[in-house]
């Protein structure tokens, strides 16, 4: 045994060695996994809809025949010759532009308030503000036709009782006070999701700031000028951009409290489209493309504001972070 040779030992096995992945790449993989199902449903309800509505713009479709006619740009040539198309442009930032300062003015003072550590039913209110928000907009919508209603409502019977009208008002009915009264409806359902914006960034901040400014001798009104204010500011930007792009998909409230009526008084964007998408008001048949195309220009100009805003966002920002720089140096 000892003088023959020692067998050679088998040859290592050639090509690429199997690593086992790493926990890293297996979490990885799960996470893609759960994402497939919401991508899923994102590409076909939300990704597809937008290139098809650009599609469908450049025809004159119906959306219910076979019948398709390529118009190109005719459709958007119309839109701007249609008092509807712009009178409901119009409202829509209106709308906006009331109820955006509104809701997050008063939402503002309300959280100030809540934010208090020595209030201790504040978690009871800020879930009593919160309801609305929960709620279906169909049945807040019900109720509100009903408490603003000028036969028998609440509202024009406390005004009554209170000598502050002569006679009861139509809020809804009414041409000249129904945009003014869905507004207020729009305010008073989503304050709580301003609050909540709100109370997020006032705990962000500090409470050794606070504490320092008491124990220097600073009011309430200093605390909130020197130290509340500045540092929402960045917060306030990404609020108001939320809240502003929130407040032009209101489709639900209006159908609801007047139908986009009367006389076509609270007809914002959204109703307009689906009006013109689905209606069959006046005979006529309903006009997919047409709507399609106002769609497409009021989405443009909603990117537009939302780019805008982002613009001034980064703009404070930078501007905020070489004043710093200035101090520290």
């Amino acid at each position: 045994m000892a003088g023959h040779p020692h067998p050679n030992p088998l040859p290592k096995r050639q090509g690429v060695s199997r690593r086992r992945p790493s926990r890293a790449q297996v979490t990885e993989l799960w996470c893609y996994l759960f994402m497939l199902p919401s991508l899923v449903l994102a590409t076909l309800f939300t990704f597809w809809p937008i290139v098809a509505s650009w599609y469908y713009s450049l025809l004159d479709w119906s959306g219910f025949t076979q019948d398709k006619t390529f118009v190109g740009l005719g459709n958007y040539v119309e839109l701007f010759h249609d008092p509807f198309f712009w009178g409901a442009f119009g409202r829509s930032f209106l709308f906006m532009v009331v109820t955006v300062p509104v809701r997050l003015g008063l939402a503002l003072a309300v959280a100030i308030v809540l934010n208090d550590q020595r209030l201790r039913l504040a978690p009871v209110f800020r879930t009593l503000l919160f309801i609305p928000v929960v709620t279906t907009t169909a049945i807040m919508g019900i109720l509100m036709t009903f408490l603003l209603s000028p036969v028998n409502g609440p509202f024009n019977q406390i005004l009554l009782a209170l000598h502050l009208i002569s006679s009861p008002i139509s809020f809804l009915g009414a041409p000249e006070t129904a945009l003014w009264s869905v507004m207020g409806v729009s305010v008073w359902k989503y304050f709580g999701i301003s609050l909540v914006y709100w109370l997020a960034a006032l705990q962000a901040i500090p409470t050794e700031m606070y504490e320092a400014a008491r124990v220097d001798g600073a009011t309430r009104w200093q605390v909130h000028r020197y130290i509340t204010a500045p540092l929402l500011v960045p917060f306030a930007t990404v609020i108001v951009l939320i809240t502003a792009v929130n407040t032009m998909r209101i489709f639900d409230l209006v159908e609801t409290l007047t139908g986009g009526g009367p006389y076509f008084a609270t007809e914002v964007m959204e109703v307009y489209i689906y009006r013109t998408a689905f209606s069959v008001l006046g005979g006529g048949m309903p006009r997919l493309g047409y709507a399609s195309a106002a769609g497409v220009l009021f989405g443009i100009c909603v990117m537009i504001i939302a780019l805008g805003q982002g613009w001034v966002a980064r703009q404070f920002g930078a501007g905020r972070h070489g004043i710093s720089s200035g101090m520290g140096h």
